[in-house]
């Protein structure tokens, strides 16, 4: 029996070749993005069935793109194109548009990017916010443009794991108001996306961490403290990690959850503006030099620009270096020694600020945080005096754990994982915090006078997802109640301007009275009118639903009057009721006679009436609360930034599905042109080999020859002007002149490899064979394994296959290279196949057979006794009675528990097919 392990082992090594005949197509499935979108630069990661988290390559293979997007000469550029189109035409680029979304046009990081780029021509929208005048006939929207970067990212993303994406993940400044994030999902919508969470970027951060580090979460509460400095904006939170209990699977379990304590945040303190001030001191010293007036030249302080940053991050890493520019302005060369000394004296004031976003965090979070891990993240945290004032402020030295760079990405991808349908994720709970508090106000006439109210709704840190509820119980008729951002005393001053409007939204309620007319009687209860609030996962507030709620108390006999079938079933049973029964049940009510002196006699009647008491307490009916529920008619006006309109969503959409179509049709040209010149170069060089020349007649191989000739003649004198249909046609008369051709070749170096398959498949059958031949009854009566017409089936297919063969490589070498094949590879596979099945069918026999003898017991009767290996080795003895029916044995398995995924120095958790559900925080 030792031999067949061995043939399998021998057999299996054969059966690889026929691999590719025998896989079967996979199924497809969705895959699902994120996409960390910044001022500065894009990030997108991307998770799929089979494949584990990983951050998308762009068309130059690199991890992150220049959130950049510009127009030249009716082509539209994306990433490092835009960039170098930036620098000859910058007013024909777009760039730090995060900074734009969801503000009108009076706000002041408008105002402040307009003294930026004064080159660009911006102007008021009548919805009150900005757009970028393109040229006479094209205008755009910053939501156009970031839904531009974000259809580029799905398009990367498709393109890298040839899947259709439509759900993703988006990452925002948690400092985003209620404005800017219907902004950013309204840029998605346009760009085709459907947003599964608009999660902040500091809690994308904070997931990255925590499941790196599953093993170390426990009930005991311990906290981190994240710095992100990017582009534009700085931001710290507080987090904690720990395990709770949920209930959310119809049982409790223990999770591991990450709970934001405290947020701190700078919306002006980033690279870009150490940049910008890099850029000043560069002007000044080609001022100082008699360079000309640099300012009045937008593309002069372009390449400024891009040298200043340069700049920036070599002295990030070096003490000095030189700024140079070659024909700056007027043909001048610009050359200047730049120390680090001087850029930190340059952002002292900025440096000073650094100290104060950390602390802020910590102080939102109740001094919890004291002594917590501070972990940097974003490219602006490796400037040196970035790190030595968060020392100074935290007292201990910073940790570079995390990837400062994709952190947020593959945090946020994690979480599109555990969001989207057909995956199932290792489960993390999150809970993030509101920043700007949300409360209701409303008036209420007290004393006849009308009073102000305010009722918070969300208050400053709050966890969210969450519903609210406020209930209104002192309005009888239609009134008005608005939702505005609440005190914001921990917002520091010179943020509160960059907030925008504090009303949120008006809210008008008709139909009250009749509501309450409508449910009104001695025994109903009005409860008030219910305003149903949802923040959800995405940080927006959402006004679910107004309902005027009451409770009716109604017992069972109001219940049955209600009801015919009630009423004549009574009607009924008094008819056929006797008049002594009748005569009991109008008597009982008059048994209650409280204020009767009591004797000796007396007590015995009361002990009797206080059980015919209990006795009827039991048959009288119960009370009954019913809830009544009455939707009430709501208008809710948006007041700080109103959201695109139906006409004015399909205007933009249109305008970006005409881009597309531009790009489609330029790429599609342009794939024509460069698949015809590589197919005529390719094939010209082909034909003048010989292995190849042989394979077609001389009158072939001149034609393909004329033919790719004349192609590349009208290739160079006026094929580049031609439409996409004129290459496409060319490059298939070429392919109809070559195929013949290209195909003999490829038969003729791939037919010995095939034989040598076959033959290879022969031997070992014929090996199989005559092993198979000592494993039947006829040759050995304890190993019947086959019967002797399952040899000889195989030993004729094994004798037809050796025929076929010899005789078919006999004809084929008759022939010459250019004739038509005889012995294709193709036949070749489909007598491998068939081999293949025969003996497989035998293998597979061999493998559940189990050797069997006839056991005679005492009283004549006999039983099979079936040898079987157990899985430590020992022999196990099954016994098959004739006279009784064979026992079923059921095998319970202990299910093993799940090990807990990721640590510090383990790759990323893999993701597994299946769905996860999520609990509503």
């Amino acid at each position: 029996m030792s031999f067949f392990p061995l043939f399998f082992k021998m057999y299996g090594v054969l059966s690889i070749l026929l691999l590719p005949l025998l896989l079967s197509q996979q199924t497809d499935a969705a895959a699902v993005i994120s996409i960390d979108l910044g001022s500065e630069w894009m990030k997108i990661g991307i998770v799929s069935p089979g494949v584990p988290m990983e951050i998308v390559l762009n068309k130059e293979s690199k991890r992150k793109t220049p959130a950049v997007v510009a127009f030249r000469d009716d082509v539209r550029t994306f990433g490092e194109d835009a960039v170098t189109v930036g620098v000859r035409f910058p007013k024909n680029s777009y760039k730090y548009l995060l900074d734009l979304l969801g503000k009108p046009y009076d706000h002041p990081l408008v105002q402040s990017y307009r003294e930026r780029f004064p080159y660009y021509e911006i102007l008021p929208t009548d919805r009150g916010t900005l757009e970028f005048v393109h040229d006479d006939k094209t205008s755009f929207t910053p939501e156009e443009l970031v839904a531009q970067l974000l259809a580029k990212a799905k398009e990367f993303a498709e393109v890298s794991h040839g899947q259709q994406i439509t759900e993703c993940v988006i990452t925002v400044p948690g400092y985003f108001n209620q404005a800017e994030r219907r902004a950013m999902k309204e840029a998605a919508a346009l760009a085709g996306l459907n947003v599964l969470q608009l999660i902040n970027d500091y809690t994308a951060i904070a997931i990255n961490y925590g499941i790196f580090r599953r093993k170390e979460i426990n009930e005991t509460a311990w906290h981190a403290l994240f710095f992100d400095m990017g582009a534009a904006s700085t931001k710290a939170a507080l987090v904690e990690y720990k395990t709770v209990k949920i209930k959310d699977k119809g049982y409790v379990e223990t999770v591991p959850q990450l709970q934001v304590l405290g947020v701190g945040f700078d919306r002006t303190l980033g690279g870009h503006e150490m940049t910008l001030r890099l850029r000043e001191h560069l002007i000044k010293k080609w001022q100082e030099n008699g360079g000309g007036d640099v300012r009045a030249s937008p593309r002069s302080m372009e390449k400024l620009l891009r040298e200043a940053e340069r700049l920036k991050i070599v002295l990030s890493a070096n003490t000095e270096h030189y700024a140079q520019i070659e024909s700056l302005l007027d043909d001048k060369d610009f050359k200047q020694l730049v120390t680090r000394a001087e850029l930190e004296e340059l952002c002292a004031d900025l440096f000073s600020r650094v100290g104060g976003v950390v602390q802020r965090a910590i102080s939102a979070g109740g001094g919890a945080g004291s002594g917590a891990r501070l972990i940097l993240a974003g490219g602006a945290a490796r400037v040196p005096a970035v790190y030595s004032a968060l020392k100074e402020a935290v007292g201990h030295e910073p940790a570079r754990s995390i990837n400062a760079d994709e952190a947020a990405t593959m945090g946020a991808v994690y979480r599109a994982a555990s969001l989207a349908t057909g995956y199932k994720v290792a489960p993390l709970n999150v809970r993030d915090a509101v920043l700007f508090p949300i409360q209701v106000v409303f008036t209420r006439n007290v004393d006849g006078n009308d009073k102000l109210i305010k009722r918070t709704l969300f208050g400053p840190m709050n966890p969210y997802p969450q519903k609210k509820v406020i209930t209104f119980n002192k309005h009888t008729n239609d009134f008005t109640f608005n939702v505005n951002y609440a005190e914001l005393d921990h917002i520091p001053f010179n943020e509160l301007q960059y907030l925008g409007g504090l009303n949120l939204s008006e809210v008008s309620l008709s139909g009250v009275s009749d509501a309450l007319n409508k449910h009104s009687g001695d025994n109903v209860e009005h409860k008030g009118i219910k305003a149903h609030f949802n923040m959800d996962d995405s940080g927006i507030l959402n006004l679910v639903n107004v309902e005027f709620v009451a409770e009716k108390t109604v017992t069972e006999e109001d219940e049955d009057k209600d009801s015919t079938l009630s009423k004549i079933g009574s009607t009924i049973s008094k008819l056929f009721s006797s008049d002594s029964e009748s005569a009991d049940k109008s008597e009982k009510p008059e048994e209650k006679t409280e204020d009767t002196p009591k004797n000796d006699t007396q007590k015995v009647n009361e002990t009797t009436t206080e059980k015919q008491n209990a006795t009827d307490s039991e048959t009288k009916p119960k009370p009954k609360v019913v809830v009544l529920k009455e939707p009430i008619k709501t208008d809710e006006q948006i007041m700080n930034l109103v959201p695109l309109s139906l006409a004015q969503f399909k205007s933009s959409k249109t305008k970006i599905t005409e881009l597309n179509a531009i790009d489609k049709k330029r790429v599609e040209r342009e794939t024509a042109l460069n698949n015809l010149e590589a197919f005529v170069v390719d094939a010209q060089m082909k034909i003048d080999m010989d292995e190849y020349a042989e394979c077609g007649t001389a009158e072939e191989i001149e034609e393909i020859r004329k033919l790719c000739s004349e192609t590349s003649e009208w290739l160079y004198d006026d094929g580049y002007e031609a439409p996409t249909e004129m290459f496409d046609e060319k490059l298939a008369v070429l392919n109809e002149k070559t195929n013949p051709v290209f195909y003999k070749h490829w038969e003729h170096r791939e037919r010995p490899d095939a034989v040598a398959a076959i033959r290879n498949m022969l031997n070992n059958s014929n090996e199989f064979l005559k092993m198979a031949k000592n494993f039947t009854k006829e040759s050995n009566e304890e190993k019947d394994v086959f019967t002797e017409v399952e040899i000889g089936v195989l030993e004729k297919k094994i004798e037809e296959t050796e025929t076929w063969l010899n005789k078919s490589i006999k004809e084929q070498d008759e022939l010459k290279k250019n004739e038509d094949i005889k012995l294709t590879v193709e036949s070749i596979r489909e007598k491998m196949t068939s081999l293949d099945r025969e003996v497989k069918y035998l293998l597979n026999k061999m493998k559940i057979w189990r050797p069997k003898k006839t056991v005679k017991k005492e009283d004549n009767k006999t039983e099979e006794v079936v040898i079987k290996p157990e899985k430590d080795g020992e022999e196990k003895e099954q016994t098959e009675t004739q006279e009784e029916i064979p026992q079923v044995e059921t095998v319970t398995e202990k299910t093993a528990d799940k090990d807990d995924v990721g640590e510090s120095t383990e790759p990323p958790p893999q993701l597994s097919d299946g769905k996860d559900e999520h609990s509503e925080l």
